[in-house]
């Protein structure tokens, strides 16, 4: 009996020693997990993609090089260095990537995808940008290369194709 009683309490010791490691404090701010966005991560893309602000845009620029960059090696380069993650080398490929996000649902660090011009009815993928939040794109193309733009209400827009949340 004396032994059902010490295992009884031992367990209930452990029992309870687990649920306080697992449960938190009564008032203490309970922390959200994301499986994949996070705010830290998306305020990190954008960061470093700023720092490349003004760099000029070059029609297939090497993945290799960040004095000149296209769209994609762009958005390559930032996700690699700010998260570690890889992603294909073109616009088209990084569209097959991650899960798809309607245009109204956009978050911070999610790639948008735009077709040639909002003339053609042919969805290909000619282009990739960054949401930055707050209605803007960052990206690169022509002149001034890096830089950001407006989304809603502009050609950009009337050029979407597809988003995806890749973090």
């Amino acid at each position: 009996m004396k032994l059902r009683k010490t295992l009884l309490g031992l367990m209930m010791g452990i029992s309870l020693g687990v649920t306080a490691v697992v449960a938190p404090l009564p008032g203490a701010p309970v922390e959200v997990a994301h499986a994949a966005w996070s705010q830290s991560k998306a305020d990190k893309v954008i960061s470093t993609g700023k720092k490349y602000m003004g760099r000029p845009y070059k029609f297939g620029a090497s993945k290799n090089t960040t004095a000149v960059f296209d769209c994609s090696s762009f958005v390559q380069r930032v996700y690699k260095e700010a998260l570690g993650k890889s992603l294909p080398r073109d616009s088209r490929s990084q569209s097959k990537v991650g899960t798809k996000v309607s245009k109204s649902n956009l978050k911070k660090g999610d790639l948008v995808f735009f077709k040639a011009s909002k003339n053609t009815k042919s969805t290909r993928i000619t282009h990739v940008a960054i949401y930055a939040g707050n209605n803007q794109l960052l990206h690169t193309y022509g002149s001034p290369g890096v830089t950001f733009t407006k989304f809603k209400g502009t050609n950009w827009e009337k050029r979407f194709v597809t988003a995806k949340r890749v973090m």
